[in-house]
């Protein structure tokens, strides 16, 4: 089961309905074959990242020591490689669908673009990740990238709001693969890999990581202040205790590898509440608005 990571499919499921959600909240209107046609792709598409995440990291020699590792569970690298392949093949016949019911190939290219920056994170020749940006790819793929298309797949247009909702959603969706590097700093730099907490150490890496977790609620505020955000979206401070017990335990733990290595899921489960009481939030403005405006 931690091989599989099953709380981390949360990154699929996330952006894609929350995109929807914002397309529902700006044109009033809901394609459901559509959203499980994406959300199916997606979670797809996270199976091939993991998969093929692993195979690639067998090839550098980094994952000697992870005992989760699927490549190292099996033994079988070929087999995950096709396994990963596989998926991505599904998750691109499911875009298709959408494709060919819109006739419109755009969300395709948005997420294939995703696709292809995602490889680049720890695929050959490239392997960004090694070189400490794999937090700007994930940025880019499941904050901006994945919102938008998910808006655009409802709505044939796009949106400054799901713009605006991409920016939290994207950072607590990087700080998850952030706090997966405090407890292999020694497997990452004897293979090589410039991680961000490699580069910045521990101690200077628990800082960034109060800083990013702060900015979400900032940022929060900054589009209520600018009028994006309805003032209902003040339900993500709801997820503050998440965002402290991570803070709390990374701050406590950062140099300790065994005892701070479960942070990523400590992320997980912050970016996951966050990323409810924000929905949750734009939910009730519509309700309040239904009310309101009952026509």
């Amino acid at each position: 089961m931690a091989a599989i990571k099953p709380p981390i499919y949360s990154v699929a499921l996330v952006p894609i309905t929350m995109g929807t959600l914002v397309a529902y909240r700006e044109t009033n209107q809901l394609d459901w074959s559509i959203f499980l046609l994406f959300l199916l792709s997606g979670i797809l598409i996270i199976a091939w990242l993991n998969l093929s995440n692993d195979v690639f990291d067998s090839e550098t020699g980094i994952d000697i020591n992870k005992t989760t590792s699927v490549v190292n569970i099996t033994g079988n690298k070929s087999l995950v490689f096709w396994m990963s392949n596989i998926c991505l093949m599904g998750a691109v016949f499911g875009l298709g669908a959408i494709a060919w019911l819109q006739q419109d190939w755009l969300v395709v290219g948005c997420v294939l673009l995703a696709c292809f920056l995602g490889y680049t994170y720890q695929g050959p020749p490239f392997r960004l990740g090694y070189q400490g940006l794999g937090e700007i790819i994930c940025f880019i793929c499941f904050g901006p990238l994945a919102i938008s298309a998910a808006y655009y797949s409802q709505a044939q247009t796009f949106s400054g709001f799901a713009l605006a909702i991409s920016t939290l959603i994207g950072i607590s969706t990087s700080i998850i693969l952030f706090c997966s590097h405090f407890h292999q700093v020694e497997d990452d730099l004897a293979a090589g890999k410039r991680s961000p907490i490699v580069r910045l150490g521990t101690q200077t890496g628990a800082n960034v990581l109060l800083a990013s977790t702060a900015s979400i609620f900032l940022l929060t505020l900054f589009w209520i202040g600018l009028g994006y955000f309805p003032i209902a979206t003040l339900l993500i401070f709801l997820a503050v205790p998440w965002a402290y017990q991570l803070v709390r335990h990374v701050q406590r733990y950062h140099d300790q590898p065994e005892k701070v290595s479960n942070s990523k899921f400590l992320a997980v489960n912050f970016y996951f509440w966050s990323s409810l009481f924000l929905g949750a939030g734009m939910l009730i403005e519509l309700q309040v608005a239904a009310l309101i405006n009952p026509s």
